[in-house]
């Protein structure tokens, strides 16, 4: 057995399935695909699962795969253990109906003795306790020694999810000898130590389990293994853990040399060293597949991960950006399995480093919190609501948190601070609720009969169509009648069903005096057309033919806005740098709304060049070509491939010149020409490192225009100026106008603030020195509580102000320490803070002066009451 490395291993694995007449599928994107039950692919049989059911068909029915995974459960343990990591390669060989026990167990017994050269009295292999069969194959076919087979039962060797398929397993073990056992006289496979490695597990998917505990034969047996990459690399490369493994090695070292922190020297910043290094490894690839930084679903889930990141690097000492730099050894030694990481390198970095450079605002805002919270003697536990804030609103983790208090003896509302986690983690799964067709369809009808329809939209607009199925309140009818509104099947159809971004066609179906108003069209995961409608006039029935006909108008308008959408990504790109990728969009008839992944706001001018380009682009009549064609000729042309998404062996290239070439299923217009001119609307933000453009082309443009010329004109009027090319001079002076009379109202106001100061002062009381101002005032602005508490402290040495005000149902209070005051302890923010509490609020701020809000205006006397005793207990 020679040390192999890890990117070798994983070539050997696939390379040999493919001798044995699999074919190898590429990794599939983390983001799940037509599957609302994950947030992230966690395995490598998760995205296949519509393979195994029989939904899908697969490429062929021998598949072999690297898959990366990422599982986030034990996040909290990654890098106190060194066995923990969120990120990880499964390899995988499966079989949809074709081989079964005997092929997968002699296969696997091939690859590890006469592929990789293990010894076979190092192999030990598990079996389900019942499955005898295994047993035979295994020792009579496969020639392993009975000694070397272990019964284990079903909570080991049984794999089974509720109802549904499921079936005995074989787990192949590797003995790492007695020097890394427990020492004791019964320890073997299915110990707890770390003798005995798990390696692969062989799952023979043969029953059928109804819910009830029975079981039933499946007339279709499958084949689904699995084996960690990184665990396989342990043991052929004879480490103990994956952090030994020569690629994730090779990582850490490059964190150990920004940080300058070796590892192996000391146990709590090994524990940091191996957080940075798989966090850095699962982000990278996350980032790859088109996951964005977000507060909720996956995008949380990555946000998380660079934030302990980052904050472990802190730990170490290190608080400048630095993950954004160990994206190129992440990179560097994934490059040859992962090419479209080298593709992406530039947005990988670069989004990584703008969350840095995020995170660090934000975790000395928390710090701050903290540190308040820590000066403030009264405070014993930290409320969930606080905590939950920290970690919410400034990325705090709650470990973070918990440490810091710890130290100064405080604790944390744990309960309060889960029961919020629980509801943002509600939210997080909600968002990844479908409401696509098949979400809406599936629980009401079956369309599984069904063949795919056949869209002809792409080069006809009308064709005649045969009814093939009815749909009316969730059930399959024969006929539909004046007025019902239904769901209808047909053989082909020229209608764009909703896809990739672009609404559907509209039109009609017509048959004799019947007719029948299409108003929107989906597809399920079949590509099944339903197509959404209601009957205006006569009856339908199941086997007509009808004359079905899109609303070509438009369907135009929506060609102009998806082409426009095309030509944008690439001026964007010409414009701001190849980093800009789309990260969403929307096409309907009236506008094109475009996301692209981008850092900053756009300026007027690159706005204004991104515009000139396309139109330049439009003028230049640039013919517009739809071609299919097989994916690895599209890549050799350089075709835009969409963020994350997975494409079949064939895909449909739309090519503007040598300007724009994507991938894309959308209907386009023939010519640049046919857009008119385009124009930018809005430019804005979406989320942390996502922008959005709205555009318009065509009569969007035109009505566009004459909206605008409408509000010109009305603001004209409405300035009485007699000529709307006098607005911006008539603007001007009205803004001036306006500041004039601010002045002149900022001045009154410190005149009024100045006449009511000695009223204030004149009821203050005196606590040991210290001269306490404290009242309630109707209708006064912040500022203006503000200036009067500054200027009573300026002229008073030793004083404290507490001013409230009532303005409707809202309540503000504001408090200012002088310098005296602060030297005898007393602070601002901590005042505040107390008194707002009692009003249901809360705030702080600084020790010289410090606002918060109220919420129950009922209690605003009583808070005011209670500032003396809040001073009184704070000069204890």
């Amino acid at each position: 057995m020679e040390w192999t490395g890890l990117n070798e291993l994983r070539e050997k694995f696939l390379s040999f399935f493919e001798s044995k007449g699999h074919i190898r599928l590429e990794s599939f994107p983390l983001i799940p695909k037509d599957d609302n039950s994950l947030l992230l692919i966690n395995s490598g049989m998760a995205p296949m699962k519509k393979f195994f059911t029989g939904e899908v068909q697969p490429p062929r029915n021998r598949v072999t795969t690297c898959q990366k995974c990422i599982r986030t459960p034990d996040i909290e343990r990654v890098g106190i253990t060194a066995r923990h990591g969120t990120f990880f390669e499964m390899l995988g060989n499966f079989s949809f109906g074709d081989y079964f026990k005997k092929e997968a167990t002699a296969w696997a017994w091939e690859f590890f003795t006469e592929v990789l050269e293990m010894p076979k009295e190092k192999l030990y292999v598990s079996i389900y306790e019942n499955d005898d069969e295994a047993f035979e194959i295994w020792t009579k076919q496969v020639g392993v020694e009975p000694s070397h087979i272990v019964r284990l039962g079903k909570e080991d060797n049984f794999w089974e999810h509720g109802s549904g398929p499921c079936g005995p397993c074989s787990e192949i073990y590797f003995d790492r000898g007695e020097e890394k056992g427990c020492g004791k006289p019964d320890c073997a496979v299915g110990c707890d130590c770390d003798r005995f490695v798990e390696v692969w597990n062989l799952v023979f998917s043969q029953f059928n389990n109804d819910g009830q505990g029975n079981y039933t034969d499946l007339a279709q047996k499958n084949i689904d293994t699995g084996m960690g990459l990184e665990r396989l690399a342990c043991v052929m490369q004879g480490v103990d853990n994956l952090f030994l493994v020569d690629t994730v090695a090779n990582i850490m070292k490059h964190v150990s040399e920004i940080v300058g922190v070796s590892y192996g020297n000391d146990d709590k910043s090994d524990i940091s060293l191996r957080v940075i290094t798989d966090h850095i490894r699962s982000t990278t690839f996350m980032i790859a597949d088109g996951v964005m930084p977000s507060n909720e679903g996956r995008g949380y889930v990555l946000r998380r991960l660079l934030r302990r990141a980052a904050r472990h690097g802190r730990i170490l000492g290190y608080k400048e950006p630095f993950l954004y730099k160990v994206c190129d050894t992440v990179i560097k030694e994934n490059a040859t399995a992962y090419p479209e990481l080298v593709e992406k390198k530039e947005y990988i970095t670069k989004l990584i480093k703008v969350e840095e450079e995020n995170f660090a605002k934000t975790i000395d805002q928390g710090l701050n919190l903290l540190q308040s919270i820590i000066d403030d003697k009264s405070i014993k536990m930290l409320s969930g609501e606080d905590a939950f804030k920290l970690n919410d609103t400034f990325g705090f983790p709650i470990d973070l948190t918990k440490e810091i208090l710890a130290e100064k003896g405080i604790t944390v509302d744990l309960d309060t601070f889960q029961k919020l986690l629980q509801e943002q983690k509600r939210r997080s799964r909600d968002a990844r609720k479908n409401a696509g067709a098949d979400a809406w369809l599936s629980d009401s009808v079956d369309l599984s009969d069904m063949e795919s329809t056949a869209f002809v939209g792409y080069d006809e607009y009308s064709c005649d169509s045969k009814i093939l199925a009815i749909i009316k309140n969730g059930e399959r009818v024969d006929t539909a009648y004046e007025g019902d509104k239904v769901i209808i099947v047909v053989d082909k159809t020229p209608f764009y069903a909703e896809s990739g971004g672009q609404v559907s066609d509209t039109g009609t179906f017509k048959a004799g005096n019947c007719t029948i108003d299409v108003d929107e069209v989906k597809k399920d995961h079949n590509k099944v057309f339903m197509h959404i409608c209601c009957v205006s006039t006569g009856t339908i029935s199941v086997g007509d033919t009808v004359l079905s006909e899109i609303d070509f108008i438009l369907r135009n308008n929506t060609m102009r806005n998806h082409t426009a959408a095309h030509l944008l990504q690439s001026a964007l790109r010409e414009v701001l740098g190849s980093h800009v990728q789309q990260a969403g969009s929307f096409v309907c008839p009236e506008y094109m709304r475009f996301d692209f992944t981008h850092f900053s706001a756009m300026t007027d001018k690159e706005i204004k060049e991104v515009e000139f380009i396309v139109n330049e682009k439009i003028m230049e009549s640039i013919p517009v070509t739809c071609v299919e064609m097989p994916i690895e000729e599209a890549k050799k042309l350089g075709a835009t491939a969409l963020f994350g998404e997975k494409y079949g062996n064939v895909v449909r290239v739309v090519t503007a010149g040598d300007f724009s070439r994507e991938f894309c299923g959308g209907t386009h217009v023939t010519n640049t020409a046919n857009l008119g001119l385009f124009k930018i609307k809005q430019e804005g933000s979406v989320a942390a490192g996502v922008r959005r453009i709205e555009a318009v082309t065509g009569l969007g443009l035109l009505n566009y225009l004459v909206t605008l010329e409408s509000d010109v004109k009305n603001a004209s009027e409405v300035l009485h100026l007699n000529n709307y090319k006098e607005l911006v001079k008539g603007a001007e002076k009205v803004s001036n106008e306006l500041k004039e009379k601010q002045r002149e109202i900022e001045t009154l106001k410190q005149e009024l603030a100045q006449s009511k100061i000695s009223s204030i002062v004149a009821d203050a009381e005196e606590i040991d020195g210290i001269k306490v101002v404290s009242q309630i005032m109707k209708d006064t602005s912040a500022d203006m509580l503000r200036s009067i508490c500054q200027q009573i402290t300026e002229k008073y040495e030793d004083s404290v102000v507490v001013i409230g005000s009532k303005i409707g149902e809202k309540l503000t209070f504001c408090t200012a320490c002088s310098k005296n005051a602060i030297a005898k302890g007393l602070k601002a923010g901590n005042i505040v803070k107390e008194v707002a509490i009692l009003t249901g609020g809360n705030g702080g701020g600084k020790p010289d002066i410090a606002m918060a809000g109220g919420k129950d205006t009922s209690k605003a006397d009583l808070a005011i009451s209670s500032v003396k005793s809040i001073i009184e207990n704070m000069l204890k």
